[in-house]
């Protein structure tokens, strides 16, 4: 099957995808096409709002649609690292034995995850980036297609341990959900309220991702779009030559190498789902909130005068 029909039969995917999960999610299409995004390209992806938002029952249902398997882990402040990666125990004949944790899934939700504190979140990272675990010197590995959906709460509710900075640069998008409109609300009340049972089908399985995926990777990117994913990138760090007044106001950090890798990723995929075969400087644009928001870090002055993250990234675009 060449490169062009399998973009064709993406799109197509995708649609029936999205009216799938739109039986039990009411709105979010925005999140909803981020997550699927980063699904198609092998990434991470956290999620961050409130409580009750169905951040957990949206990353439930899109695993049932990719007919993939699905483990939830807790976070919180007594889980150990053992609880998440397993443990080695003795069994009857005195050999040690490998039981495996729940980070062996396809589609790991990580609940709260900034719930608990930076040891058990760092038993993540090896995970996330080799898609291997080391337990007692002995690498295993993680079944393919892997993805960690993590939620998190809004950073200043009491009891939550912010994650490292290495560890938000290995997530591909950061995604903030919202509260719904009036009319979304009605909707999801009608919905959760009655007896009836909403039946999901599976469109993909784990074989027909890893395709989508190398498919993504395929895509040819022009150079000018390489080249202005890299510079808006560079443009968030205040330490660099030329960089802009507005930037060294606001901003301590900017963006490591790994967003401009992630912009060119997202913005195929983004292409591809819209039936296109090569992105443009416009699917870049529409990745780039996502993927910028959690690798800037601005400083007491921005916070002082209420610029977020999404008002400086707006300004640099």
């Amino acid at each position: 099957m060449s490169d062009v029909v399998a973009v064709e039969n993406l799109v197509k995917k995708h649609q029936d995808l999205k009216k799938e999960i739109a039986k039990v999610i009411v709105g979010q299409d925005e999140v909803i096409e981020q997550i699927l995004l980063s699904i198609y390209t092998g990434g991470h992806s956290l999620l961050i709002g409130v409580p009750g938002l169905a951040k957990t029952l949206m990353v439930n249902t899109i695993a049932q649609t990719l007919g993939l398997d699905f483990k939830r882990i807790q976070f919180t402040p007594d889980l150990m690292p053992s609880d998440i990666l397993g443990s080695e125990v003795l069994d009857q004949n005195r050999n040690f034995k490998f039981i495996k944790g729940p980070v062996f899934g396809n589609i790991i939700l990580a609940d709260e995850i900034n719930r608990t504190p930076p040891k058990t979140q760092a038993a993540l990272l090896e995970a996330m980036q080799e898609r291997a675990v080391t337990i007692a010197g002995q690498q295993h590995k993680l079944n393919l297609p892997y993805f960690v959906l993590a939620t998190q709460n809004p950073i200043e509710q009491e009891g939550t341990y912010p994650l490292p900075e290495a560890q938000l640069d290995r997530f591909m998008f950061a995604i903030e959900l919202k509260y719904p409109s009036i009319e979304e609300e009605i909707q999801v009340v009608k919905s959760t309220t009655t007896d009836d049972e909403v039946q999901i089908n599976t469109l993909f399985n784990a074989d027909e991702i890893i395709e989508v995926q190398h498919l993504v990777r395929r895509i040819p990117v022009p150079d000018n779009v390489v080249d202005y994913a890299v510079r808006l990138v560079n443009r968030t760090r205040p330490d660099q030559d030329g960089a802009s007044d507005y930037v060294k106001n606001y901003i301590d950090w900017g963006a490591g190498p790994r967003a401009s890798q992630n912009l060119v990723l997202a913005a195929k995929a983004h292409a591809a789902i819209n039936g296109k075969f090569s992105p443009d400087i416009e699917d870049v644009k529409a990745v780039s909130l996502g993927i910028l928001r959690h690798r800037i870090l601005k400083n007491y002055k921005a916070e002082a005068e209420g610029i977020n993250e999404e008002k400086i990234i707006t300004e640099l675009l």
